[in-house]
């Protein structure tokens, strides 16, 4: 896989050199058992995969090469980069502006662009809108669009299904930037609906069913469905794709739980009539991630930390499997952790909250610790050394991370 020029200082030495063995030892990414790392009474289990992944390394390489490349210009962001503060704060303090916010609102007038400024297409994609607008204004997007290759493989496919005449079901949360943008596609090429969870797909089983109006139909997806779709026509094939941060795992019930609505209407052997197999659209990192999540809940530990921003959909998803065994917590950095109390985010409630004496006082503690997949190694590295100068002093630290150096 190609290997990105990524800033030196988003890059960890001791989580480099874990991620090196790692990849000697399990070249074919079978082994999802976590990394066992020992200093001093710490044992830090760490995801078998996690931090940047191939879209997000992409995006950054690029946009630190419109920073280089076009010294004296103005250079502006669509929205995000990623979803991580610190990468978009550094990216803000070397001169790039951001034109929307993550929920698409004008922050700079495209009128005030000028067809020699640099824009930046975020890793998440955007609308077939907003690019015409912007090609309307004379302005290449083409040179520093750093939509992730997994995102344009999704709208590829979801093509493909227009062309077919299947009505392409999206698996993601209607206000993010990457379901927006694949909405668009989608739409270009056919219907298209959005549901966010199984909850949304078994109220489609029923619509699909006939036991729900279609005026129930209208009122539970508002918002989330194509110009003029027709539920009685246009859900009569159907292809299911995802948001490629969502939880691959429930990308696939879905799509299984439709499938067997068809089987039950209209018979096994007429399936591929009603349903087309789009199991090829699952993002390979975020299945990567989660399933080294999976990993960690085979262990036992004190409690888990997840780093990652607050908005990031693919973090939310490692908190969200993690609490199901561990006291998990969900922080952005290392500004988050006190010697008294932890600060960190609810992404059920969306609000932070303060827990404190959440390090154990015992002897030996076990800490499970990974983060999401817009998050740079250098920040989960500070994450593990706040959590060392708790328990030893600077010159003992020294002593045991001299070991790793």
């Amino acid at each position: 896989m190609k290997q990105f020029e990524v800033p030196t200082f988003y890059r960890s030495p001791i989580l480099s050199k874990i991620k090196a063995q790692r990849k000697v030892e399990d070249p074919r990414k079978k082994d999802f058992t976590p990394s066992v790392l020992q200093i001093g009474e710490l044992t830090f289990l760490i995801a078998r995969h996690f931090g940047f992944c191939y879209g997000v390394e992409n995006a950054i390489e690029r946009s630190y090469k419109a920073l280089q490349e076009n010294p004296g210009k103005r250079i502006f962001l669509l929205s995000q980069m990623i979803h991580n503060p610190a990468v978009n704060e550094d990216l803000i303090a070397n001169g790039i502006q951001f034109l929307q916010d993550t929920q698409g609102n004008q922050l700079i007038p495209f009128s005030t662009l000028r067809s020699d400024d640099i824009v930046l297409i975020p890793a998440f994609g955007t609308t077939l809108a907003i690019e015409q607008q912007l090609k309307d204004l004379g302005l290449d997007i083409h040179t520093y669009n750093t939509t992730c290759p997994f995102v344009e493989k999704v709208w590829n496919r979801s093509e493909k299904l227009g062309e077919t005449a299947h009505t392409i079901i999206i698996h993601g949360k209607h206000d993010h930037e990457e379901t927006r943008a694949t909405f668009s596609h989608a739409t270009a090429n056919g219907p298209a609906l959005i549901i966010k969870n199984m909850q949304e797909a078994q109220f489609l089983a029923q619509v699909i069913k006939g036991a729900q109006t279609h005026d129930a139909f209208f009122d539970f997806f508002e918002g989330k469905m194509s110009k003029g779709f027709d539920p009685q026509k246009d859900l009569q094939k159907i292809g299911v794709v995802n948001q490629t941060t969502m939880l691959a795992s429930e990308t696939q019930e879905i799509t299984d739980y439709l499938r067997s609505c068809y089987i039950a209407l209209y018979g096994d052997s007429n399936i591929k009539n009603h349903m087309a197999d789009t199991r090829d659209t699952l993002c390979y990192a975020t299945n990567d991630n989660q399933s080294a999540t999976l990993g960690l809940l085979a262990q036992n530990a004190d409690f888990a930390l997840v780093v990652g921003g607050y908005n990031s959909s693919n973090t939310s998803h490692l908190v969200e499997l993690l609490e199901q065994k561990f006291t998990t917590y969900y922080i952005k950095d290392t500004t988050e952790i006190t010697p008294d109390h932890i600060q960190h985010f609810n992404f059920h409630t969306k609000q932070l909250q303060q827990t404190a004496h959440f390090f154990p006082s015992k002897k030996n503690v076990r800490i499970v610790l990974t983060s999401g997949a817009s998050c740079p190694d250098s920040i989960v590295e500070n994450v593990m050394n706040k959590l060392l100068q708790m328990r030893y002093s600077e010159q003992e630290l020294s002593t045991l991370l001299s070991n790793f150096a």
